[in-house]
């Protein structure tokens, strides 16, 4: 989960990447989550998840599938701008979805509920100078990157988690497939600035309100 150099345009945008979730009942304690019944983007049935409530998206061995319609039933959190370098046009676009219960449980208590997903669609650019100014938009998505809260640690064994998340990149060409070598490999290092809040870019996503920078 990489992210690269930044771009002003017409707002600030903020360098990062970042990482969707479930029904939250309501706490006092510490937060919990019920997995919607969505389909995976693949079509698979998964085989029975261990822990029944936790994610339709996680199978019994911790395989994680990129989750199906999140752009028309998921609430968006917030866009990166990335350039390779500072001062060119931007190249790619990053959106990121979750789920609106998501928001809710994070905004009473701070943390990402067990079962939160976090959904990053990475698009390429197309650029030129129309009447607002010189401008980028989104073209063909190339890649999805997922990231699915883990509070109780059920797959020690699986090299796609740890830290609390399960860890998934997908590519356009075979959304069925993870080809992420694995967390610590392919997604960790970017993460690593923000471990403090809980690996995530949490100032980018303006409606989280605990999100400040």
């Amino acid at each position: 989960m990489k992210s690269t150099n930044i771009i002003w345009t017409a707002v600030v945008i903020v360098v990062g990447i970042e990482s969707v979730g479930v029904f939250v009942s309501a706490f006092p304690d510490k937060p919990s989550a019920i997995a919607n019944e969505e389909p995976a983007a693949n079509g698979a049935k998964q085989k029975k998840n261990p822990d029944g409530g936790f994610s339709p998206y996680v199978d019994a061995d911790g395989k994680i599938s990129l989750p199906e319609g999140y752009k028309q039933k998921w609430t968006h959190l917030g866009s990166w701008a990335v350039a390779k370098e500072t001062g060119e046009t931007i190249h790619e676009m990053h959106d990121v979805y979750t789920q609106p219960e998501t928001i809710s449980a994070y905004n009473q208590s701070g943390e990402f509920p067990d079962g939160a997903i976090l959904v990053k669609e990475v698009r390429e650019t197309k650029a030129d100078r129309l009447t607002t100014g010189h401008a980028a938009w989104s073209t063909n998505t190339k890649i999805w990157f997922v990231m699915i809260k883990d509070r109780k640690e059920r797959f020690k064994d699986n090299d796609h988690w740890g830290d609390g998340w399960g860890w998934a990149l997908f590519e356009a060409k075979d959304p069925s497939k993870n080809v992420s070598a694995g967390y610590d490999t392919s997604c960790l290092a970017c993460h690593t600035p923000v471990q403090e809040s809980d690996w995530v870019y949490t100032y980018g996503y303006p409606g989280l309100r605990q999100s400040e920078k």
